[in-house]
């Protein structure tokens, strides 16, 4: 028998008994299934069997970690489904790319078609396992040995990622005669995807999934195509330059041509920037760009350089920024926590921002306002402005797309910019890199540069973060009239440096520690690429440091 402490309480169980049934017994406690367990904190998949005595507590879906099991252990139903239905090896055509709303996009390589009725069939055939309850079974190879396996199922993206892998054992999935590598933690069986949907989308799959943080439920997949072809035209680029996975990047950086993929990727961007520039002013009447995008977009940076490919049109752009318009503390409104909640619109002063803007649209010399942070109150320092024939204000804030924002302005005298980080990159052709996870590590690595933030607090403040961008950013995603992609595909190897000694300062015990160690593990597959030679005005100098603008 072993003692195991749950909720300060000693049960006891025989020793080989696995964390699932464990788990199955403490079940009705909580709201969400349980994906995970910690054993002596560290965590462990429920397939695992007790082999001591323990303290063990529970990881539900609801989590970030339980919700990525969640995603994970779907996709690899997915591709057994493939397996069995489009043949031995039609999965390594598959490559999962990203995510629009709850949908997991799945572009299909080298000839291969799945027409509605293989959709249908694969679908089918995933309930099937679900409803038999298929185990997952985890074995670990040396790494010579998994590389041969990865090589005689022609899974060439695995061989080339642990070409770099420093670690002697390489963990390897199976689903029945189905084997697959995944990075990061797996549901012990098929029965535990209990929601999901598979449609035929564009020229590929779309495999619909719950959202991190709405339980167990999915929501309707509605199109983004704005978003759509933004990403896919990332993907298409990357592919263009051979560039598809971190393996492939590794492969780029060890041949010594690294300098020439910053410079082509820093091209591309800057050739992206002057289009925008050039279509605002070709429009008549357009007197306000207004950008937003989430957190650590590189939004300061785009809208300097936005200003500058403006001015080569004759424009005279002024940059003003919407948290100049936040409420004094006071009056800011209290989240259901009874925090200030600076996210939300009515943390702004909305009339005064239209009646300002208005105002400068009438020809009329405003005033315009500076926000001091520090006495939480809003000051005029003399910034008087008249917009003349050629002047533009370059505005950037969070609610920048929202309608409600700029209710007064006409919609010929503004352009809307959404920005954000869509990483194209991938781990691997089955395992997708979040956008998200590349903000995050922007954030870490800027927040310790120029406010002397530690990793924990980044870490710490993200879930409220992401939150306020699910509700007042991505709404507004299709309104924009133009998109920008501020994600450079390298520059996951040059936040790594800069990035890991942050995430080691994070101790066991502490609430942000799983998902340091997840970031870490996850920074392993890269090779580290110097940050000297970046150009000045590259959007990664925004969170490195050492950029020409003054941010």
């Amino acid at each position: 028998m072993v003692t195991i402490k749950i909720g300060g309480k000693d049960y006891y169980y025989d020793e080989g008994i696995k964390y699932e049934l464990i788990a199955q017994e403490f079940q009705k406690d909580y709201d969400d299934p349980i994906a995970l367990v910690t054993v002596n904190g560290k965590i462990r998949e429920l397939m695992k069997k007790v082999d001591k005595d323990c303290t063990l507590d529970f990881i539900t879906y609801r989590s970030a970690i339980g919700h990525k099991t969640y995603v994970r252990t779907a996709v690899m139903l997915m591709m057994k489904a493939i397996h069995d239905e489009c043949g031995a090896g039609a999965t390594n055509n598959v490559k999962v790319n990203f995510t629009i709303g709850p949908g997991y996009y799945c572009s299909l390589k080298n000839g291969l078609e799945i027409d509605e009725d293989g959709v249908n069939r694969i679908k089918v055939r995933m309930q099937e396992m679900i409803d038999t309850g298929i185990p997952f079974t985890k074995k670990s190879y040396p790494t010579g040995e998994a590389l041969e396996l990865f090589r005689k199922l022609g899974m060439t993206d695995k061989e080339q990622l642990f070409k770099y892998r420093r670690s002697s054992n390489i963990n390897v999935y199976c689903l029945g005669d189905y084997y697959d590598y995944y990075y990061g933690y797996m549901m012990p069986s098929t029965a535990y995807i209990t929601k999901f949907d598979l449609l035929k989308y564009q020229d590929g799959l779309m495999l619909v999934l719950p959202q991190h943080g709405t339980g167990n439920g999915i929501e309707e997949f509605v199109p983004r195509p704005k978003l759509f072809s933004t990403l896919m035209g990332a993907s298409d680029w990357s592919a263009q330059m051979g560039i598809d996975t971190v393996g492939d990047l590794n492969d780029w950086i060890c041949s010594g041509e690294a300098e020439d993929l910053i410079l082509v990727q820093e091209a591309l961007q800057e050739r992206r920037i002057g289009e925008i520039a050039r279509e605002i002013s070709e429009r008549h009447g357009v007197k306000f760009v207004m950008i937003a995008g989430p957190s650590s977009s590189g939004k300061t940076t785009f809208s300097h350089r936005l200003s500058i490919q403006l001015r080569t049109y004759g424009l005279s752009p002024h940059p003003i920024g919407l948290d100049n318009y936040y409420k004094d503390h006071k009056d800011t409104p209290l989240d259901e926590d009874g925090k200030p909640d600076y996210e939300c619109l009515e943390a702004l002063d909305v009339e005064q921002f239209n009646s300002d803007m208005t105002r400068l649209l009438n020809g009329e010399t405003v005033e315009l306002p500076s926000y001091n942070f520090k006495t939480g109150k809003r000051e005029y320092k003399g910034d008087f402005k008249k917009l003349e024939e050629d002047d533009i204000l370059v505005i950037e804030g969070i609610h920048g797309l929202n309608e409600k924002m700029s209710y007064s302005l006409p919609a010929e005298s503004k352009y809307k910019i959404y920005i954000s980080c869509l990483t194209a990159l991938n781990v691997d052709e089955h395992n997708r890199i979040p956008t998200t996870d590349g903000r995050l590590l922007r954030r870490m690595v800027r927040d310790a540069r120029t406010r002397g933030a530690s990793a924990a607090k980044t870490i710490s403040m993200w879930p409220s973060v992401r939150k306020g961008e699910e509700k007042f950013i991505f709404p507004f995603q299709e309104d924009a009239d133009a998109m920008f992609n501020s994600a450079l595909i390298y520059e996951l190897a040059v936040l790594k440096p800069y990035a890991e000694p942050l995430l080691y300062s994070i101790q066991k015990g502490e609430p942000e520690y799983f998902e340091a160690r997840r970031l870490l593990k996850f920074l392993e597959y890269f090779l580290t690429l110097g940050s000297d030679g970046l150009p000045y005005n590259s959007l990664a100098r925004e969170f490195v440091g050492g950029g020409c603008f003054k941010l």
